[in-house]
């Protein structure tokens, strides 16, 4: 059998993974081919059928892509097993692998009828940057431009004093990806003038802490931050509230990651 080579990228060159049995059901346990992920995003595009006929009825398909978990209204959520994205008020569904060694990305706006696809078995930090890259390439087939920080929507720091303070995550034990990006939790605050979201995490960007740009004219608890510098495209930020008003929790969309305000 014909099987691809991970490797790392080390400062003496590549060096092979060794080969391990996943664990974990279907997810990352079982070999395909570029083509057969071509014609398995084909027939998600045509609605369940490919060249040999349909697989899967229309309003299965659709099921798959429609919102089962949403952290709030703002944010597209997840569907069934498909992170939902909105490019600009284009839907969009993506699902990423990640093992040891290897590194793949399909991205699909199926309102649009295009999908696009990439694989790797030798990139540096490839789980940072590829589902980026699979995005801009997904604009620019559709021909959207990249979503980037607004400068029309006007800042209201008359609000920042109730999104200030400290919000933990909301997330499982269990749950190591929430837990290795939110650490021991999210911190807004105000730094030179600009209001700053942090996450008290081992990762340095966001430690350090990124600005939050407004990103709504009519709602100035949605916000945006710009994570170009480190291979990304921006991602939003969005503020819940209680009755009352009063800040209570804080959603990241990209990853679906929340964080509920210390009372």
């Amino acid at each position: 059998m014909r099987l691809a080579t991970g490797y790392r990228i080390r400062s003496d060159g590549a060096k092979a993974v060794i080969d391990r049995q996943g664990v974990t059901p279907a997810a990352g346990s079982i070999y395909s081919t570029p083509l057969d992920m071509a014609r398995y995003i084909a027939a998600l595009l045509a609605g369940g059928a490919g060249e040999h006929g349909s697989i899967l009825r229309p309003d299965t398909v659709a099921l798959m892509f429609q919102p089962h978990y949403q952290p709030d209204p703002r944010i597209p959520g997840m569907g069934l097993a498909f992170w939902r994205v909105s490019l600009s008020g284009h839907a969009a569904v993506e699902h990423q692998g990640v093992v040891p060694g290897f590194n793949s990305q399909i991205f699909l706006a199926p309102d649009d009828g295009v999908g696009v696809m990439a694989f790797t078995n030798g990139s540096r930090n490839a789980a940072s940057w590829l589902r980026g890259e699979m995005e801009q390439l997904l604009r620019g087939l559709i021909g959207i431009p990249p979503e980037g920080i607004r400068s029309d929507v006007p800042q209201r720091p008359d609000i920042w004093g109730e999104l200030c303070g400290r919000y933990r995550p909301r997330a499982q034990r269990t749950d190591m990806q929430a837990w290795s990006i939110l650490g021991a939790g999210a911190e807004v605050g105000v730094r030179r003038g600009q209001l700053i979201l942090r996450t008290l995490s081992p990762i340095p960007p966001a430690y350090r802490g990124l600005q939050l740009h407004p990103d709504d004219k009519q709602d100035p608890y949605v916000f945006r931050i710009d994570l170009s510098k480190y291979g990304l495209n921006t991602a939003r930020v969005v503020f819940s509230r209680d009755p009352s008003g009063a800040a209570t929790g804080v959603h990241l969309d990209g990853v679906l990651m929340s964080a509920w305000k210390h009372s």
